[in-house]
């Protein structure tokens, strides 16, 4: 058995690994906070043997990583829930703060920034177990915060930006949000209008951004904006914007039928003076660094929905063996359990093509077809499964007070954000050279 002490870093416990190690083995975690262990220190069998995981893609510490994120889960977020959800807001600044503490939001992220530099099947871990949170909007606001703002930035942002803006996030003491949609401009990123004039070392920013999740919130925002004139997939550029700044102005919170606990907003910039080094990468890169983004934010999404997918079949089987109709469970109607053995198995086979996504990933491979298969399939088995399982739930399915009405509600969005089906539907048609006018 291996013995692993915990270190004190600012006031928390973190992760930490054997200097003699560049990457974690099985069984080489360190738990992270005193409050959510209750011990000294963590002890783990060494001999991969002796423990059967059922993931082709996860080791014993990702496991670990797993379970000290869930116990933050069940004491610091899901008993409050509820309250967020009717409030229409969570407090963000408070929730990052503990997960930053915690090293949760900079998994994949360079250590001298603060993160764990592990490689990104470990965000795939973290967005499967924040799937334990009772509703979308909360996964949601933290995937943003972790993966979906600051991909770029970490990989080809200076190092002062790095330390002016990713280092803070990662900590959890500023909250991001992510600029891209517009009113006009949704998934057809190229079309979007926001421009950044340059005027000496500033750019002078116009426009707007719509479905901006955390952006009631927000203390920085990673911005796309037009910073030329030139052909629309070579204009744009990724910007650090202070949301502090004279001229940007929080319009509204937008009311949503799901994802209730999230804020989102409308925002507009009139006038925004921002200093031109405030770019990440190179100038008129913006949209080829966002596509890259949007990889990882489609293979991040689908995993956030695998546990609650489980989550809902499983407490479906429980109401329905309880749940007496003509005398019977309503589980014992063949229709119900066969129905729920083919949503079983629909959610296994997503596993298994995002797994694989992930692991030629984290090897360098491209990966934006089968990310794209797994994103439209798991938007549209939302769909189906809440539906069929709502269904079973009878009048109790139609009310605010069960689980799987708020999931029927949330999982809606995954066919529409981070680029909708159809767009996934060119993607893959691109791929299988079947777009018309494609040779």
């Amino acid at each position: 058995m291996l013995t692993v002490k915990m270190a004190l870093c600012g006031g928390s416990l973190r992760f930490l690994f054997s200097k003699s190690v560049k990457k974690p083995s099985p069984g080489y975690w360190l738990v992270l906070n005193r409050n959510y262990t209750g011990k000294d220190a963590v002890k783990y069998n060494t001999n991969a043997s002796a423990q059967v995981l059922d993931s082709e893609l996860y080791t014993q510490d990702h496991l670990a990583l797993r379970e000290t994120l869930k116990k933050i889960i069940d004491k610091e977020i899901n008993p409050f829930v509820d309250k967020w959800e009717e409030a229409g807001q969570f407090p963000a600044h408070r929730i990052f703060k503990i997960l930053g503490n915690a090293g949760i939001l900079g998994v994949n992220k360079p250590t001298e920034y603060g993160g764990l530099g592990l490689d990104y099947s470990y965000n795939i871990a973290v967005a499967e177990e924040l799937g334990n949170i009772r509703c979308g909007g909360i996964p949601m606001a933290i995937g943003v915060q972790s993966d979906m703002t600051t991909q770029a930035l970490s990989r080809f942002g200076s190092s002062e930006l790095k330390k002016e803006f990713l280092a803070p996030t990662i900590q959890g003491d500023k909250v991001a949000c992510l600029g891209v949609s517009e009113v006009g401009a949704g998934s057809d990123v190229a079309s979007i209008k926001t421009k950044a004039v340059r005027k000496g070392d500033d750019y002078i920013i116009n426009g707007g951004k719509m479905w901006t999740t955390n952006g009631v919130q927000a203390d920085w925002m990673c911005l796309l904006a037009n910073t030329s004139d030139g052909p629309s997939h070579r204009n744009k550029s990724l910007i650090c914007l202070p949301m502090n700044l004279p001229g940007i102005h929080v319009a509204r919170k937008i009311d949503k039928i799901g994802m209730k606990s999230s804020d989102t907003a409308e925002i507009y910039f009139d006038d925004v003076r921002v200093p031109c080094k405030n770019v990440i990468g190179e100038e008129g890169m913006g949209f080829t660094y966002q596509m890259l983004q949007f990889q990882e934010e489609r293979m991040w999404g689908v995993a956030n929905v695998l546990t609650p997918m489980k989550n809902v079949i499983q407490e479906t089987i429980e109401y329905t063996r309880q749940r007496k109709i003509f005398n019977q469970p309503v589980l014992n109607n063949q229709v119900v359990h066969f129905r729920l053995a083919e949503l079983e198995t629909e959610v296994e086979l997503l596993r298994s093509l995002l797994y694989r996504a992930v692991a030629l990933y984290v090897k360098g491979n491209d990966v934006t077809r089968l990310a794209s298969m797994a994103k439209l399939k798991a938007g549209r088995l939302v769909r189906e499964l809440s539906d069929s399982c709502l269904q079973y739930w009878g009048g109790m399915g139609f009310t605010s007070e069960v689980f799987v009405s708020r999931f029927y509600r949330d999982s809606r969005l995954l066919s529409i954000g981070a680029g909708a089906d159809e767009v996934m539907l060119s993607i893959i048609c691109k791929y299988m050279g079947t777009l018309p006018g494609q040779k």
